[in-house]
Parts: C-alpha cells; structure tokens; sequence
C-alpha cells in the first residue's frame, strides 16, 4: 500500500518566484521501501533503510 507521511510530502507549489529548475527532494513510501524523489523528476533506488533514502536526496539536493 502507498503511504506518504505529512512530514514528508513534496512542498506545495508556491508563487512564480521560487525557479522551476529548483531541487526540493522528498522521501515517499511504498510497503517496507522508502524511495527518494525529486521535484525536478528525479528518482533514488527503493530503499529498507529510510535515512539512507533521506540521504540520497540531500546528496541529489547538494550535487551540480
């Protein structure tokens, strides 16, 4: 079953000043994997460790 936790669901489109190329990653759950995703399309592997799914999409978040 999917389950997204509030915490953390993709932010919510705000106004036109925040860029389209931006990097907000979030983490989504799905049964016992944690996969990490970004707004800009990307995708990390599914993972059973849930903080290295975080830290797959810090890395994303902080690479060029």
């Amino acid at each position: 079953m999917y389950h997204q936790h509030t915490d953390e669901a993709p932010p919510a489109a705000s106004s036109a000043a925040t860029a389209p190329s931006a990097h907000r990653p979030f983490t989504i759950e799905r049964g016992s994997f944690c996969i990490a995703r970004c707004s800009c399309g990307w995708t990390g592997p599914a993972r059973r460790s849930r903080d290295r799914a975080r830290t797959d999409a810090e890395e994303h978040r902080s690479a060029p």
